[in-house]
């Protein structure tokens, strides 16, 4: 870390105990102030468990998004409340158990961790749009750092008009839900840090973390088949965001895409 900035690694859909062993091993050999990651997919490559977010914090894991897997297990709605780290997206109806964000503190420096949905081909939830600017402009909830968002939506237009809709008012805004890493990531005009989707955190050799045949079957077929998580090729996605503590501007978003042994 700089004196007038600091670096964020964001990693993309963490998919099951094969993405879950990557984080643990890429971490080791990556520094970065804070490390934040989706874990909507933690447990068996679909839903997260307080077990499997207990194991990803422990790692030294900052925050941890969500989706719309995120009520797969039903557990996880006493421990979003008890643990502010592990978020749920903002634009849920208000009484939905957790939180949308959470500002997490390091070494002197606060982060704002913002998650929210879209509803193109995605639930019936509340606007995503309108959720973020509540947050941002509503004295008793605006936060007091930069703000990075994981927009967790499957339409790259949405995506697109958030990024611009935020340009200049977040740090970053990261798409994520897809498990495919865009190459578009740059910095937009007023200093926001963009890309339409993260990827995904673990096997490659897969359709988008799901072992193949399973998959395959079920598109020959049409008849229901058990989906479990791939094992092989296992890669890391994500991006490093470099940003001006006093601008809260993103200074660089750099993709990261590397196989783990």
């Amino acid at each position: 870390m700089q004196n007038d900035r600091f670096t964020v690694l964001f990693l993309g859909d963490v998919i099951g105990k094969p993405g879950r062993k990557a984080v643990g091993e890429y971490l080791q050999q990556t520094r970065a102030d804070f490390v934040v990651i989706n874990g909507e997919n933690l447990a068996g490559g679909i839903g997260i468990t307080a077990r499997t977010a207990v194991e990803m914090l422990s790692l030294g894991i900052d925050a941890i998004t969500t989706g719309n897997h995120v009520w797969k297990k039903k557990e996880i709605a006493t421990f979003l409340m008890e643990e502010q780290r592990v978020i749920r997206p903002l634009n849920y109806p208000r009484g939905t158990p957790g939180f949308g964000y959470t500002v997490v503190k390091k070494n002197g420096i606060s982060l704002c961790v913002a998650n929210i949905e879209g509803r193109i081909f995605m639930n019936s939830l509340d606007c995503p749009f309108r959720a973020m600017e509540e947050l941002l402009e509503t004295e008793s909830e605006r936060p007091d750092a930069p703000v990075i968002v994981d927009f967790h939506a499957e339409a790259t237009s949405e995506k697109i008009a958030m990024g611009w809709f935020l340009d200049g008012r977040v740090s970053a805004l990261m798409g994520t839900h897809t498990h495919v890493q865009t190459a578009d990531n740059r910095v937009l005009p007023r200093g926001t840090g963009y890309i339409t989707d993260l990827g995904m955190t673990g096997p490659a050799d897969s359709v988008i973390g799901m072992d193949k045949r399973g998959v395959l079957e079920r598109f020959y077929t049409q008849m229901p088949q058990k989906f479990e998580v791939g094992k092989d090729d296992v890669e890391v996605q994500g991006v490093i965001l470099t940003i001006d503590k006093n601008t809260k501007k993103c200074l660089d978003i750099t993709r990261v895409k590397e196989k783990i042994a």
